[in-house]
């Protein structure tokens, strides 16, 4: 599996992970924005693939799914602006995170070899569950790619060995029970879960949804492996649009800033 996304988890500190959507506000608008990104002290960027019906979203990142594909992203741009991405930044590691769909429709053999080929180190698919997903994994796996999984709340120990096997890169723990962006969870409800899924497995967790402030991510920073935030990113591209990387870099080094410095 990735080396890079090995790296990002053993800085001897938590990691910023941060979301994007991938196309918005348009193709060509995105590597500035992901490069803000880095340029911010992000150790992980999840790169969203626009789908016309993205049902564990919440109206910022569904409104941003709406614009990219509004303005003609396709599968092929997803990938190409990966595979750009990998070029300036040879070290950073890239995840994609999506849907079922885009990523199975040609097979998940080719999705697997176009997302290696454009040096993609992790994906997320929010809508397969780990029980039914006896071709997507194995076909990441076959090409070095981490299959992320994700627990939630309702996660529990019966369950949780599934959701486990064959998952690689990090544990993607959703810390509500809802959508993202809506709502943030108590903070002693999330380090006993994380505290629960550290003994189950010796994959880094990180915390998401409902993350939107650095004072936020750094509470949650002192007991979890890293923090991903989306929502608060991705409400910058819709104010700015074009002009978003500066923002976006902006609130990158804060919340990194908070998220390093946290224990």
């Amino acid at each position: 599996m990735s080396q890079r996304l090995t790296n990002a988890f053993a800085k001897g500190r938590p990691a910023l992970v941060t979301f994007i959507t991938g196309g918005d506000p348009s193709p060509g608008a995105m590597p500035a924005i992901l490069d803000a990104l880095v340029e911010g002290g992000t150790d992980v960027i999840e790169l969203g693939m626009p789908f016309t019906d993205p049902m564990a979203d919440g109206p910022a990142i569904q409104a941003a799914n709406l614009r990219a594909l509004g303005a003609g992203t396709k599968t092929a741009d997803l990938l190409r602006i990966a595979a750009d991405f990998r070029q300036r930044h040879p070290d950073v590691p890239l995840v994609l995170m999506g849907y079922a769909n885009p990523m199975t429709i040609r097979g998940p053999e080719w999705f697997a070899a176009e997302a290696a080929k454009a040096g993609v180190d992790g994906v997320i698919c929010v809508d397969i569950p780990p029980e039914e997903d006896a071709e997507l994994s194995p076909a990441l796996r076959a090409k070095g790619i981490a299959p992320i999984r994700l627990a939630t709340p309702t996660t529990d120990t019966a369950r949780l060995p599934a959701v486990l096997n064959g998952s690689a890169g990090f544990l993607y723990y959703v810390s509500v029970a809802g959508v993202t962006g809506k709502q943030q969870a108590a903070l002693d409800a999330v380090e006993q879960a994380v505290a629960r899924l550290k003994a189950a497995t010796d994959l880094p967790v990180a915390v998401g949804f409902g993350v939107r402030t650095p004072e936020q991510a750094a509470a949650i920073a002192r007991h979890a492996d890293g923090v991903v935030v989306g929502s608060a990113l991705v409400e910058l591209v819709a104010r700015h649009g074009a002009a978003a990387a500066g923002p976006v870099r902006e609130a990158t080094r804060a919340l990194a800033d908070a998220v390093h410095s946290a224990r």
